[in-house]
């Protein structure tokens, strides 16, 4: 077993009014399920020290105070900032940010949407069709984050296998995260650290150091590596 499992992408009551997700909820499924980590992701804005001593003390697992920051490329999973900054909205600068804190910056379901020919053509552009190493190279984004979501519980299998495919071209390792929204969700894909965390600097060396792996099942009781499949057209 690895040392801590950690659902990356968590969504409460407390940061995100589309979320119905309350903190003992939470809690009680995590237990359930056997997810021994949480990196709390609120909308733009962070929990405070106070009430994340409060749930890690609670919920005996490990607490990530993280953020899903809204930028002009797309959403980001930062962990390591304790608030949030004005003019992260450009992701350069919140790339600027992240390094001056020594953080980490994960765009979050970077395909979504994107084999829905609808989509696009509501503001005028043309299908995506692009294959993984066209991807790889010609979005930018790649070239600003230090990872990026492969397994999204928001996404279909498609997306999330096609995310896998780009990682795999620029040597990411891929991250799992449920984005969950309510209970139901919780656990549906985590990330996996090769030691039990102690607190959020060491989370922050291991992400640093690519020593975590992308898993599925926890909260099927099938857990196992979240790997690369036939790619589906749907």
């Amino acid at each position: 077993m690895p040392g801590t499992i950690v659902d990356m992408h968590v969504h409460t009551v407390r940061g995100a009014s589309d979320s119905s997700l309350t903190p003992e909820q939470l809690r009680k499924e995590a237990q359930r399920i056997g997810l021994t980590g949480v990196n709390i992701s609120e909308h733009d804005r962070v929990w405070d020290e106070r009430q994340i001593e409060e749930f890690r003390e609670q919920s005996g697992l490990f607490v990530s105070r993280g953020m899903e920051v809204s930028t002009d490329m797309g959403h980001m999973i930062v962990v390591g900032l304790d608030s949030y900054v004005p003019g992260i909205r450009r992701a350069a600068e919140l790339r600027r940010v992240v390094d001056e804190a020594g953080g980490f910056m994960i765009v979050a379901h970077p395909f979504r949407h994107f084999f829905d020919p609808i989509h696009f053509r509501r503001d005028g552009r043309q299908p995506f069709d692009m294959t993984p190493e066209e991807a790889a190279e010609r979005m930018p984004v790649f070239r600003l984050v230090d990872e990026m979501e492969v397994a999204n519980g928001g996404c279909t299998p498609q997306e999330n296998q096609f995310a896998l495919r780009v990682a795999r071209v620029l040597g990411k390792r891929g991250i799992g995260a449920s984005d969950c929204h309510s209970k139901q969700g919780v656990g549906y894909f985590t990330t996996t650290f090769e030691e039990e965390l102690r607190d959020q600097a060491h989370m922050l060396e291991l992400l640093h150091g690519r020593r975590f792996q992308a898993h599925e099942g926890l909260n099927a009781g099938e857990f196992r590596p979240y790997v690369e499949q036939a790619l589906p057209t749907k």
